[in-house]
């Protein structure tokens, strides 16, 4: 890749991230009455975020099982209101405990 192409890449991501962020603004200046368009807009960043984020968890680990019992305590840590880092440290822990007992068994 030269040089020229990898500034003209550059420039295009960079107009299109900010129409991205602007289009909204120069859209929708009076404020947003419908509540269907509200809570869908409520409702964008966690389906993002879950359809970044499920996939990898199933080939983040050894084997599927392990990826299972991890996405499992998370969820139910989640469920019960825990915060992000105890979540994020019991699934960590389960898959780590689950990897190695399928090494030893």
């Amino acid at each position: 890749m030269s040089a020229e192409h990898l500034l003209w890449y550059t420039a295009v991501m960079a107009g299109v991230t900010y129409l991205i962020r602007v289009l909204p603004l120069v859209l929708f200046r009076k404020e947003i009455k419908s509540p269907f368009v509200k809570s869908f807009l409520f409702y964008i960043p966690y389906a993002v975020l879950g359809a970044m984020t499920i996939p990898a968890v199933f080939s983040a680990t050894r084997s599927l099982v392990s990826a299972c019992v991890g996405l499992a305590v998370a969820v139910v840590m989640a469920w019960h209101r825990k915060g992000l880092l105890p979540v994020a440290v019991a699934a960590c822990a389960a898959v780590f405990v689950t990897e190695w007992l399928m090494a030893v068994i």
